[in-house]
């Protein structure tokens, strides 16, 4: 056998084992890429808001910003991505404040000044009902938007499906997570890796409210093609593909501004 055969050999199956075990052991550090806030951090926008801070059974604060307008129509409750803290998601809220809408965001655990850190995808989402609970009794769910961005949507999705609320808003969603993980790590089992799930494909088509999905059609981070799967799901699907955006950038487009301002209208 030529060395640089048996070289192969050796060195790619060890590759892969060290990827396996990293993404095994050290998946919440893949999956999330939080920024921390100083607890006396001051943050800054043109909008009215208001910080909040809630504690979770076990002790943890999760600290939440909630944008405010005059006579809204209703509360946008807003699952943001894996990645950054309210300082700069915040800045997505004045897409829905010009139209009428009160947002309230927060920050998971581990990110921006919540503290604790994420260990499992069932916690996530009782974060996020505990949350989604509280602002039930300000809002009724008839007037509540669900909406989800990337990591998010998949919080959003089964918020949706175990609740009533009036809408379930889905931007650059994947099909489900072990999907979007073989996108990125292909020769890797991740379907027997990978703690999280996040079955947006199970829970859609259980949906009995209006969905609407938005997807850039040159998304790098998660293929524009799970948008177009998941809208085959349920009928209540409209599905609004944004040429040439990308993971980031939707809400620069004006099919998108037009679109989101005909759902809240």
């Amino acid at each position: 056998m030529p060395n640089y055969i048996l070289y192969l050999s050796i060195i790619v199956p060890s590759v892969v084992l060290s990827l396996g075990f990293a993404l095994y052991y050290f998946q919440e550090k893949l999956i999330f890429h939080p920024e921390k806030l100083s607890s006396k951090f001051v943050f800054n926008f043109d909008s009215e808001f208001e910080e909040l801070n809630y504690t979770t059974p076990d002790g943890n604060v999760l600290n939440a910003l909630h944008f405010k307008v005059k006579n809204p129509k209703g509360l946008i409750f807003y699952l943001h991505g894996n990645a950054g803290n309210l300082d700069y998601w915040g800045n997505r809220a004045f897409d829905f404040l010009k139209l009428g809408y009160d947002v309230l965001m927060f920050d998971y655990r581990g990110f921006g000044k919540s503290t604790g850190s994420i260990r499992n995808e069932k916690m996530i989402y009782e974060d996020a009902l505990l949350i989604y609970k509280i602002w039930t009794s300000k809002f009724t769910e008839n007037q509540i938007v669900v909406f989800g961005i990337s990591l998010g949507t998949g919080i959003a999705t089964r918020l949706a499906h175990e609740n009533n609320p009036k809408i379930l808003i889905l931007e650059t969603p994947y099909f489900n997570f072990f999907d979007v993980s073989k996108f990125h790590y292909p020769y890797l089992p991740t379907s027997i890796l990978l703690h999280y799930q996040f079955k947006n494909n199970k829970f859609l088509p259980e949906i009995h409210i209006p969905i609407y999905i938005f997807h850039g059609t040159e998304d790098e981070t998660i293929p524009f093609n799970s948008s177009v799967r998941l809208s085959k799901l349920n009928k209540k699907i409209s599905f609004f593909p944004i040429e040439h955006g990308s993971h980031s950038n939707l809400n620069s487009f004006e099919l998108y501004q037009v679109k989101l301002n005909e759902i809240l209208e």
